[in-house]
């Protein structure tokens, strides 16, 4: 069993370390779950409010919404991030 652990250690690629580029691509990827599911999103509003003032324009995007999207966004985000780093992009 520990072989198959060492194996598994040896075999497991090495991910890219925190900068600020890391930190943009995740911030956009987050915007653009935000930005998909403000439109996508049919019943808004069902649950409590966000704790900030909003602009008119997201007076139905509440706290439940902005979890969602942005959990979305984080697994775009690291999805996006192994991407570019394996790509050597980032």
């Amino acid at each position: 069993m520990i072989s198959n652990l060492v194996v598994a250690v040896q075999t497991t690629p090495s991910t890219i370390d925190w900068n600020p580029s890391v930190a943009l691509v995740m911030i956009m990827c987050n915007l653009f779950a935000i930005a998909i599911g403000r439109y996508a999103i049919q019943q808004q509003g069902k649950g409590p409010d966000l704790p900030v003032p909003k602009p008119e324009v997201w007076t139905n995007f509440g706290l439940p919404e902005l979890l969602a999207t942005t959990s979305l966004g984080h697994i775009i985000g690291a999805g996006m991030i192994l991407g570019l780093s394996n790509a050597g992009v980032l």
